[in-house]
């Protein structure tokens, strides 16, 4: 072989291992980039109840995690959906279920039942929250000094209400939101930074209520952001929020697109700043 040809032919191995490097180290940080999810099974006092797991293995290290606590209906596609959502946003979530043994409301008398009970046998609710916190610290995506909760309608009535007794979380947001008055606060009991996102037009909300839980917590010193919606009704997160307003003639439920968006991206800002 000539001089001339060889040095062709080496250049041309060369320029296609090369290129096969390129693709390959190209794609690697790829190959793996997407959410995982799984579903945890765990007991508390005898009460089987399920989580949904959701993390992007993307993202190195551990992370903060965040509780998500879903809504009257139960531990739903809604909540796991939001978990995912956070996984995106490079947390581990874990959507907890805080009714247990597959509960899963169909009617608003139903959920409103599974409610009551919750809120009835709040040392049970507790331990059921505390037990999922306890799963969410364990995980090896999990930085467990870092731990936040969201929550929707009852779920984010649980998160204020563990926040209210002195739960060791670094926030707490609280979507279409019930406001609990238990139990009572004093100066510095309320250690969890507090972000409420309701509707000005949530018929489940009572404005007089409103008034009096921000001065308690203002009472209370505590880090507190309360965002009224202007115009939003309640359940304005969940997809279905229109299908169960036709269906059970609850005027006070709409999903709305762009109140969900907004609150969602005052959350992101709400986290960076409370994990920082």
């Amino acid at each position: 072989m000539f001089p001339f040809q060889l040095h062709s032919v080496l250049k041309s191995i060369f320029s296609l291992t090369a290129l096969v490097l390129v693709c390959v180290l190209g794609t690697a940080p790829f190959a793996h980039a997407e959410v995982q999810t799984k579903t945890i099974r765990y007991e508390v006092n005898a009460v089987e109840l399920q989580g949904f797991l959701a993390w992007d293995d993307a993202v190195q290290g551990k992370r903060p995690g965040i509780l998500v606590v879903h809504e009257w209906w139960g531990h739903n596609e809604h909540a796991r959906n939001r978990a995912r959502m956070l996984a995106e946003l490079g947390y581990t979530a874990l959507a907890l279920d805080m009714y247990g043994d597959g509960k899963l409301a169909d009617h608003p008398k139903e959920a409103g039942k599974f409610m009551t009970a919750a809120f009835e046998n709040w040392v049970g609710s507790q331990a059921k929250f505390n037990k999922a916190k306890e799963i969410l610290q364990q995980q090896d995506t999990v930085d467990a000094d870092r731990i936040g909760a969201i929550g929707f309608c009852f779920g984010g009535a649980v998160s204020i209400r563990m926040a209210r007794g002195g739960a060791d979380l670094d926030g707490v947001v609280a979507f279409h939101s019930a406001l609990p008055e238990q139990p009572p606060v004093s100066k510095g009991d309320v250690k969890a930074p507090l972000l409420v996102i309701n509707g000005s037009e949530d018929g489940f909300l009572a404005t007089d209520r409103v008034a009096a839980f921000m001065k308690e917590m203002v009472d209370a010193n505590a880090d507190i952001s309360y965002v009224s919606l202007q115009g939003v009704k309640h359940s304005y997160t969940n997809p279905q929020a229109d299908e169960f307003r036709s269906k059970f003639n609850i005027d006070s439920l709409v999903y709305d697109k762009q109140a969900a968006e907004r609150a969602w991206k005052l959350m992101q800002a709400f986290f960076e700043r409370v994990f920082e």
